[in-house]
């Protein structure tokens, strides 16, 4: 007789023998105790569980000539051809290749006859899920209703594929991964009874190739006992079966968490040389990152890792010596950038560079960390305490930054695009600021910053705003009806809008200091109003506006008026009878949604909410803010 592998030869022919299924066992024994088993019956599982083996067993305690019984004797009649597959009454279907509906309809055909010699007729299909749709519609009705001597029984990998009225007509039994330790014991006994002896660590390299699959493993093992003989180490399974060492990617790991980049390469050159598959190595690795998170987050891990003892003790004692947090971005790192080295033309080289970037974990600053910083500068520590962190020319370019910030509109936290939105006061001063105020008022008694005398007089003759450092003198003093030069940026700062009819003449000099022909031609003007979002400049002669209602020329016109202004103004030119002035409307809305668009700038909003500030100024035109040189 030929040699029977292992998968066949201990074939589970009782229920007692069936490994690892014992809620479904003991349902399908108390179902024929008491005379309750349905007339179709439907197996899921991952492959090599038992869901044909177990639908044979029914087959067998339903024909046994002691039953229906809870256990089939083996020995009658009936169970012996079933055991043998000689069966007349036993049709067993594959249903990979009789799929069709012709095949269904002969399997109809045979069972409408009485069983030959047992006491049911039982039709198993395996692989069920691959009928066609015409073949589940012609199996629907006898599956409903079936003669009262047949019985049927499916099996199948892929439960989501089979009908929802195929499975409503069927009791579903799925079948789960068989755990560690049983199939561990099973192994063990089964190479007892070959006369093998085994190491425990080969043993549960095997269990651990086997993935939950009784056939897997067994199929493991055959070949693992042809190539050792009667005596296997876990050296001898780890060449055969082509596998990694624990020990490897124990090392692996260990040195990507320790930040050690030359060893981690020194490791992945040995496995390449060893020639591990890239797959199987990249599962290992993840499943052992896997398992130091669970280690580190969970109390009871092993109710969440099917491992040995001394390996779940080994994983536990790594992950204590690191966070949650470095271990969970080490393990989040590597699932994203070890998915990618599977598809790429250079697989090692994507290996290297996920490795690269995980040992550069440890450099991140937390989240946690930079908020806690941030407090300390809202809480008003000194900012000689703060600069140690900071190189030195980095902090001289900052302090450059905040004071030519409102001449040039790039300083820290400006959105790209070298648009700039200054904030207001808030209620967290700076500290530098406000440890100088202090030494101030304990020097002079007086609260606040020393004023000038111009800028005192200024401030009696206003009361709008408080005066501030840069501030020009109040525009609507009737000493000075046309605004003097104002400072870069000034004007802006008020945080208020002007009147337009008000404040057309500082606005002129607005735009002289930066284009003065601009404002030449605005200063031909008839008269200037205001409606609603709208400032109308009106010209008796349509050759005034002609050169400004340009593309070219109307958007930084625009620009000008809604920095200055600081309300979201369209430009209209308007000559009495006549519409050579009409604008594009493409070509007057573009500062405007750029307006908006940073206003609500994410960065501008995560800024006033840090530090409960307000937005004092908008500036959209970084070309030409700044005034002209002198003499252009």
């Amino acid at each position: 007789m030929s040699y029977l592998v292992l998968a066949r030869k201990s074939r589970p022919q009782r229920f007692e023998e069936v490994v690892g299924q014992r809620a479904v066992v003991r349902t399908l024994q108390n179902a024929l105790r008491q005379r309750r088993v349905p007339h179709a019956l439907i197996f899921s599982g991952i492959r090599g569980t038992g869901k044909t083996t177990l639908a044979r067993i029914m087959a067998k305690a339903l024909n046994c000539a002691q039953g229906p019984t809870a256990e089939p004797c083996g020995e009658c009649r009936s169970c012996r051809e079933i055991m043998a597959g000689t069966s007349v009454d036993l049709h067993e279907v594959d249903g990979a290749s009789n799929r069709g509906i012709q095949e269904i309809r002969e399997l109809k055909e045979k069972i409408r006859f009485m069983p030959t010699s047992a006491r049911f007729k039982i039709i198993i299909i395996d692989e069920v899920h691959m009928l066609t749709t015409e073949a589940f519609n012609a199996l629907l009705k006898t599956l409903e209703e079936p003669p009262e001597h047949v019985y049927f029984m499916f099996a199948t990998t892929e439960l989501h594929k089979v009908p929802v009225t195929i499975l409503s007509r069927c009791q579903r039994y799925e079948l789960k991964r068989v755990g560690r330790r049983e199939l561990f014991d099973h192994f063990a006994r089964l190479a007892g009874e070959e006369g093998v002896e085994i190491e425990p660590a080969a043993l549960n390299l095997v269990v651990r190739e086997a993935g939950g699959s009784v056939r897997d493993g067994l199929s493991l093992l055959d070949q693992v006992f042809s190539y050792c003989g009667t005596s296997v180490t876990a050296g001898d399974v780890v060449e055969v079966l082509g596998l990694v060492s624990r020990e490897v990617i124990t090392a692996l790991g260990t040195a990507l968490l320790e930040g050690d980049l030359g060893r981690a390469l020194d490791s992945l050159e040995a496995i390449y040389t060893y020639g591990m598959d890239l797959k199987r190595f990249i599962n290992e690795l993840l499943s052992w990152f896997r398992s130091l998170v669970i280690c580190r987050v969970s109390r009871q891990p092993e109710h969440l890792l099917d491992l040995p003892a001394d390996e779940l003790e080994e994983l536990r004692g790594i992950a204590g010596r690191y966070s949650a947090q470095t271990l969970s971005a080490m393990f989040n790192l590597l699932l994203e950038s070890l998915e990618k080295v599977t598809w790429s033309r250079q697989p090692r080289l994507a290996l290297e560079l996920a490795f690269i970037r995980a040992v550069q974990v440890g450099d991140v600053v937390g989240v946690s960390e930079l908020l806690a910083r941030l407090d300390k500068v809202l809480a008003g520590v000194p900012a000689e305490s703060l600069v140690a962190a900071v190189p030195p020319r980095r902090v001289s370019e900052q302090r450059e930054n905040r004071t030519s910030a409102p001449a040039t509109g790039a300083g820290p936290g400006v959105p790209a695009g070298g648009k700039s939105a200054a904030f207001g006061p808030s209620s967290a001063p700076e500290p530098a600021a406000s440890a100088g105020r202090a030494r101030q008022e304990e020097t002079t008694g007086q609260k606040g910053p020393p004023e000038p005398a111009d800028r005192k007089a200024a401030a009696s003759a206003s009361d709008d705003v408080p005066a501030r450092e840069g501030r020009p003198p109040a525009e609507d003093s009737p000493a000075d009806p046309v605004p003097s030069r104002p400072a870069d940026g000034d004007g802006m700062r008020q945080g208020g809008a002007k009147d337009v009819r008000r404040h057309w003449d500082g606005f002129l000099a607005y735009v002289r200091e930066r284009k003065a022909w601009m404002a030449a031609a605005l200063g031909r003007a008839a008269s200037v109003s205001r409606e609603g979002d709208t400032l109308v400049i009106q010209y008796d002669d349509a050759a005034d506006c002609r050169l400004l209602k340009n593309r070219e020329n109307i958007r930084p016109l625009t620009e000008f008026a809604l920095d200055f202004f600081q309300e979201s103004l369209t430009v209209k030119f308007h000559v009495p009878d006549s519409l050579a002035c009409e604008i594009d409307p493409e070509n007057g809305t573009t500062p405007q949604q750029e307006r908006r668009e940073l206003a609500n700038d994410p960065l501008v909003l995560a800024a006033l909410e840090i530090f409960n500030g307000q937005v004092g100024d908008i500036r959209v035109g970084p070309r030409f803010r700044q005034p002209l040189p002198p003499g252009e």
